[in-house]
């Protein structure tokens, strides 16, 4: 049986246009806004609400220990890069990490990509400047082209439209690779086919020969290996661009409840997380489960009131922190938020975004990360949650399945000079294949130890 909508609910997902809406574009054309975004409350869900709930209580297991979120993706999706292939290695890498934390931790692990919907970013400044010339901020594809010129640089309408359609192709081929076969565990091997030979991808192939060798003998021993061969895989993005976000609401006719379809986990960015803000008043009248990233300004009383806004009555998995302090000042930032939330008593799972604290810009010119600093920083991470009695849930990293030259070090030791390679991000710069795995490995001795 089918529920209404409440028409008081309905009306309240437009409470947000009455707040200030921080890092949204100025549209030139209204007309054309309306007429996008009216197509977009008219196409079907991306995903749905039985999807988000499914996620809700695992991410509740998180929160308590039982399980361990790898969210993994682009810093920005863009149009031109969407290609089967792509998405294939961003799906084939996480795989492989999870599969190192699960058998290496003996710890269930909940897959999520940053995928399928990553195409709008905040910036600093609204405009840029180069040679003289200013033009509006390159704010995702989503909005307008990375191309530096007048015409590309105006926000369009009809890109919310692009993005939906390639959010649901992702979505497609996600589907087809995680429930088709090609997940299927018995294929840990097949999946670093492809890839070049160095030390990460020797050792991941000594730890698939071990689990070769367990699946054997399940086998022996009779085992059903039914579960081994699909995976559940989630989607998320930075739930930024309310203009995109607000037509895929959809109602469900099951509970009534609001749910944005646009993802199964949308997050509110630390630029957008203000209380009295048009972000954090829509994501507190959906009922996916959210996540807010905190970074070093954050102070207790602003994640109680998150709490108090976001998960008044403390429902499991529902909210999700995410950590962004920096490698140097995690150990000093961090342990003062964990102990106040602990003090609350509503749960809260615990995430690491070691990425976005740690930037900087190398000598000659690239906007860089040291992978000696993302990994001390989720180490910085687990030692607060160790000290304080609580749960480290999970990981959120950018990455990609290809061979990029974008973070300094790792076994590779890529320099300053092996930057200008293959440095292909738009935005920010993403851990390659090869320092994915490393990290994998790494953080499954954090786990054991935790």
């Amino acid at each position: 049986m089918s529920v209404l909508p409440d028409p008081a609910v309905v009306a309240g997902l437009d409470h947000w246009r009455q707040l200030e809406a921080r890092q949204q574009p100025t549209w030139p054309d209204a007309g054309a806004l309306h007429e996008a975004t009216t197509r977009l409350a008219e196409v079907p869900p991306l995903v749905f609400a039985g999807e988000a709930d499914r996620l809700r209580e695992l991410l509740a297991a998180a929160s308590r220990g039982e399980a361990f979120l790898l969210q993994g993706g682009d810093c920005a999706e863009t149009f031109a890069e969407l290609s089967a292939d792509s998405i294939r290695d961003k799906i084939k890498t996480i795989l492989q990490m999870a599969v190192v934390l699960t058998y290496g931790a003996s710890m269930p692990v909940i897959k999520m990509g940053r995928m399928a919907g990553q195409y709008a970013k905040p910036r600093s400044s609204d405009t840029e400047t180069r040679d003289g010339q200013t033009l509006p901020a390159y704010r995702g594809d989503i909005i307008n082209d990375y191309a530096f010129t007048p015409a590309s640089r105006i926000p369009d309408p009809q890109r919310l439209l692009e993005a939906y359609h390639n959010s649901a192709t992702t979505l497609n081929l996600i589907r087809a690779f995680t429930q088709g076969g090609f997940a299927d565990l018995r294929l840990v091997h097949d999946w670093n086919r492809g890839f070049m030979t160095n030390p990460a991808y020797a050792q991941y192939d000594a730890f698939a020969t071990e689990i070769d060798r367990a699946i054997r003998f399940m086998k022996a021993a009779g085992a059903d290996f039914d579960a081994l061969r699909t995976v559940e895989f989630f989607s998320s993005h930075e739930g930024l661009l309310l203009d995109y976000e607000r037509p895929l609401t959809r109602i469900d006719s099951r509970t009534g409840h609001p749910y944005d379809c646009s993802a199964h986990f949308l997050w509110i960015g630390e630029r957008t997380r203000q209380l009295d803000g048009a972000h954090v008043d829509f994501f507190s009248r959906v009922h996916n489960p959210i996540g807010v990233k905190l970074g070093p300004t954050t102070t207790v009383d602003d994640a109680l009131a998150l709490m108090d806004t976001l998960n008044p009555e403390g429902e499991a998995g529902r909210l999700t922190f995410v950590s962004r302090m920096g490698a140097s000042k995690i150990r000093d930032l961090l342990p003062a938020l964990v102990e106040g939330v602990k003090a609350d008593g509503r749960p809260v799972t615990w995430v690491c975004d070691p990425m976005h604290g740690n930037g900087f810009t190398s000598d000659n010119g690239y906007k860089t990360r040291q992978f000696a600093d993302v990994i001390d920083e989720v180490r910085g991470f687990f030692e607060v949650h160790r000290a304080a009695g609580t749960v480290p849930g999970g990981l959120h990293v950018e990455l990609t399945g290809s061979d990029v030259t974008e973070v300094l070090g790792g076994s590779e030791e890529i320099d300053q000079e092996a930057l200008t390679r293959r440095y292909e991000t738009r935005v920010d710069p993403r851990l390659n294949h090869q320092q994915s795995l490393e990290m994998a490995f790494l953080v499954a001795e954090m786990l054991r130890g935790s």
